[in-house]
């Protein structure tokens, strides 16, 4: 996978070696003896009185009390939060989820999470004393069913997006439009979400490229809903955050799949000049498959430093070819080119040539190399069997992701990536624009005013060994961050929003709660589903 790889390897055993107290894990509230034992009792209760409900729910999967179940579905990627459930089921099909949600219904407190591959970051994919859905166990996501004559695919909520890339490509040589970074993530989890990458300014996020869902509501009820189909359900749960229903199936739209990409990296010290090039990539009719950014520090840093620019092992970066007057941080465009193995090399140069030409960049800074199309969106899997083999994958990962109108992009890059973040965040630092008109605005995401908004991603790693006071800094880094957009009014959302109190989530949708709170009645009245993103509630025992 070249250069690029290898300085993420050689990141993940720095990491890994680093000689710092093992500490525990931070964890969402600590508990004093007596408030111990309450809990205990608390939970013993919640479990007599649940036992008779699952003793009579008859699934074709399965119901694991074990140990080690319980382990799964109390943590999650972010590594923060542990909330343990009763139990851990693995079902068959969409049917064992709906007679998972009936039963449920049956108890006055039980709630229901579905679990996807684990890579929330703030517990959304738990439910404390409730039922954790494996979504990734059900027996259904072994079908990958490719229409070639309409040009979609039909997957089980719980494949992992890897998979289908694989399945369709190989099979097929087709593709779905838009993808994330990291495909290891379920279709149902991303499309409960968003799904966004470099492609998503060209197809919109994932959830723009779905024709078609099999949903399980709050109700217990397994319905098909489309644009044209119970299309209050369909809208509904896209971007929905799981409150509306558990996605057992997606029927996603394809497109031929390129053989090759060429993999362009660009690099800016004036964050002007990155905006501009970036703003003028995304709105062109002529431009790349794929256009990023990130924000890197101007420093020798093997992390987040020069060092993790370069794409290719016999290329480098020169730090004394930069500008004389340059900031605490630089930046740097990621474009992608996608072309076929027939492809005339000299028309594809040309072209790569032209498009480059219109863009602002700093000489003697392009790096550039070519890939499989495959294997470039397969990129991160090396770095995570690096990152397993060391540890780093399971310690904390204090993530935040927001959206940023673009009439304050420059005033959050002068107050936040040049001052709060100027020593960088131990990880990738992502700052891209999307354009709002490739989303629908029927679907329960919620946006940035301004046609043009910037995804803004803080990919935080920990080492192998982290002290609490390392991870606990992250997050209060973290809450300055959206502290400072609330305190300077910038037009900002959360991604993969986290809240504790209903206050601050009516404030998150704005103008959209109410149409969100009458979708909740519709469809999960009860309140059963999702409660680890705790924007509605249904009491436990205490």
């Amino acid at each position: 996978m070249g250069h690029q790889i290898f300085l993420l390897v050689c990141t993940i055993a720095f990491l890994a070696s680093s000689s710092l107290v093992s500490a525990e894990v931070v964890k969402h509230s600590f508990h004093s003896p007596n408030s111990a034992r309450k809990i205990l009792v608390a939970e013993n209760d919640t479990k007599k009185s649940v036992d008779g409900i699952l003793k009579d729910l008859d699934i074709k999967g399965s119901i694991d009390y074990g140990v080690t179940a319980i382990s799964l579905g109390s943590r999650d990627f972010g590594g923060l939060y542990s909330e343990k459930p009763l139990a851990v089921i693995s079902p068959a099909g969409a049917d064992d989820v709906g007679q998972v949600i009936r039963h449920a219904l049956q108890s006055p407190t039980l709630t229901v999470a579905a679990r996807g591959n684990g890579h929330s970051v703030n517990g959304q994919a738990m439910a404390h004393l409730g039922l954790v859905i494996d979504m990734k166990s059900m027996a259904d996501n072994k079908k990958i069913d490719v229409n070639v004559n309409y040009m979609y695919v039909d997957v089980g909520g719980g494949t992992l997006w890897g998979d289908v890339l694989k399945h369709c490509v190989s099979e097929y040589g087709l593709a779905p439009k838009s993808w994330t970074d990291y495909l290891d993530l379920t279709v149902g989890g991303t499309l409960s979400n968003a799904g966004v990458s470099g492609q998503a300014f060209r197809f919109g996020p994932q959830t723009s490229s779905v024709t078609e869902l099999e949903v399980v509501t709050g109700n217990g009820e397994k319905i098909v809903c489309s644009n044209s189909q119970n299309s209050e359900l369909f809208f509904s749960v896209l971007g929905g955050l799981g409150q509306f229903g558990i996605i057992t199936r997606a029927r996603v739209l394809l497109q031929p799949a390129p053989d090759m990409v060429r993999w362009i990296r660009v690099v800016y010290s004036e964050f002007e000049d990155f905006t501009h090039d970036a703003e003028l990539l995304i709105t062109s009719q002529e431009t790349f498959n794929y256009v990023e950014g990130f924000v890197f520090v101007n420093s020798d840093d093997p992390v987040t430093g020069w060092p993790s620019v370069p794409l290719n092992s016999n290329q480098s970066f020169d730090p004394t070819l930069l500008p004389k007057k340059t900031g605490p941080v630089l930046y740097y465009l990621e474009l992608v080119l996608h072309y076929n193995n027939h492809d005339d090399p000299s028309t594809l140069n040309m072209m790569v040539e032209k498009l480059l030409g219109k863009l602002k960049y700093l000489e003697h800074f392009r790096f550039e190399t070519n890939l499989t199309y495959m294997d470039f969106l397969l990129r991160v899997d090396h770095v995570e069997e690096a990152a397993r083999g060391s540890g780093i994958w399971a310690t904390p990962h204090p993530w935040l992701n927001m959206f940023i109108s673009k009439k304050d992009i420059d005033a959050f890059n002068r107050i936040v990536l040049q001052n709060i973040l100027k020593s960088g965040v131990n990880g990738p630092i992502l700052t891209y624009p999307l354009l709002r008109s490739k989303w629908d605005n029927r679907s329960s995401v919620v946006l940035p005013q301004d046609e043009i908004f910037y995804l803004v991603a803080l990919l935080r790693f920990t080492h192998t060994h982290p002290k609490e006071s390392e991870i606990k800094q992250m997050v209060a880094q973290n809450q300055e961050v959206v502290q400072t957009c609330i305190k300077n009014g910038f037009d900002f959302k959360l991604y993969f929003p986290h809240y504790e109190s209903t206050v601050e989530w009516k404030r998150h949708f704005g103008d959209q709660w109410e149409r969100f709170v009458d979708r909740k009645r519709q469809f999960d009245p009860k309140a059963i589903l999702a409660p680890g993103q705790k924007i509605f509630t249904r009491n436990h025992i205490l």
